[in-house]
């Protein structure tokens, strides 16, 4: 299964709907990987396709981290770089602001025309990501990523491999 980047980009539009506190790059990131979980756990799929490897606080979407790593470091790729156009489809959905913090950057979304398209997402899909937006709604992301690991297949997954 190849990455969703419109799913993704929509499922950030629904957060942000859904008025998500504490919502940046880090929060999205395990977000995505609870989702994609918890719907790979009671449907056998995943929603958006994205690989997760466990990383010392939480686990990270491989592709997605690599985007975003891209947009914080305002890095140029070549025109034929197939992230270039990962970056430019989600930036048709909503605009990225870089924050520079003293110790880190993070990224902030903020909507713009585009509305939340619950076509893109199944019923069972839209069930899954209701959840996880209740449960973790009002959470920081740190909160977050310490309940991953209280996932067993997070802690039984060695440092840097493939969680799912």
């Amino acid at each position: 299964m190849k990455l969703d980047i419109t799913k993704i980009a929509n499922v950030i539009l629904y957060l942000l709907d859904e008025k998500v506190l504490h919502l940046n790059d880090r929060k999205l990131s395990i977000l995505l990987f609870l989702m994609d979980f918890n719907h790979l756990e009671n449907c056998g799929t995943k929603i958006f396709g994205e690989e997760y490897k466990k990383d010392k606080r939480n686990p990270e979407p491989i592709v997605i981290s690599e985007l975003f790593d891209i947009i914080a470091n305002q890095e140029d790729l070549d025109e034929e770089d197939e992230r270039l156009f990962l970056i430019s489809e989600l930036l048709e959905y909503l605009d990225i602001e870089i924050i520079t913090n003293d110790k880190f950057i993070e990224l902030e979304f903020i909507k713009m025309d585009e509305e939340f398209d619950e076509e893109l997402f199944s019923k069972e899909e839209m069930k899954t990501i209701n959840k996880v937006v209740e449960k973790y709604k009002d959470e920081t992301a740190r909160k977050i990523a310490n309940a991953c690991f209280q996932i067993d297949k997070v802690r039984d997954t060695a440092l840097n491999e493939t969680i799912i």
